[in-house]
């Protein structure tokens, strides 16, 4: 993974946190006490139990190293409206799409959530918002063909 710079709000940042304090001070300790039982049992070829506890370490130290690189390159957002205008990471934007209005919040990409509207700064749809301002017509190009967007409202 690469040290590019990720933007998070800052309740992310703090859920990720969390996480991290967690399997740093749970979790992993609690996976190398499994992992030292299961050696006590003898012959690991045949152990269950320990090659398991094996898996989740690996599983465990992998998702560490990758949230000590969100956290260390983080760069919090703000969700409050651009002041020029114009679409910004943290702006929740209604738009308008044959003849319906569907509403936006533009987060990096550690938050999205399609079902609530949260989409990614770095998605197509996201990257083609981005710097436009109330009245644009936005138009994305996705598998099916061009999609014709126009801007009602930025909050």
């Amino acid at each position: 993974m690469d040290d590019a710079t990720q933007y998070l709000s800052a309740d992310s940042l703090a859920a990720l946190q969390k996480e991290y304090d967690q399997l740093k001070n749970v979790t992993i300790p609690e996976i190398a006490k499994r992992i030292d039982e299961a050696k006590q049992q003898g012959d690991l070829s045949e152990n269950a139990e320990y090659h398991q506890a094996r898996e989740d370490m690996s599983w465990a130290q992998g998702r560490f190293k990758e949230l000590d690189q969100i956290i260390n390159n983080a760069q919090i957002f703000s969700k409050t409206k651009s002041q020029a205008g114009l679409v910004a990471l943290g702006n929740t934007i209604v738009v308008e799409i044959n003849g319906q209005s569907k509403s936006y919040t533009i987060v990096g990409p550690h938050e999205i959530n399609p079902a609530k509207g949260f989409i990614s700064n770095e998605s197509p749809l996201g990257e083609a918002f981005l710097g436009h301002s109330v009245g644009d017509d936005v138009e994305v190009t996705v598998p099916s063909g061009k999609l014709k967007y126009r801007i009602e409202n930025i909050s």
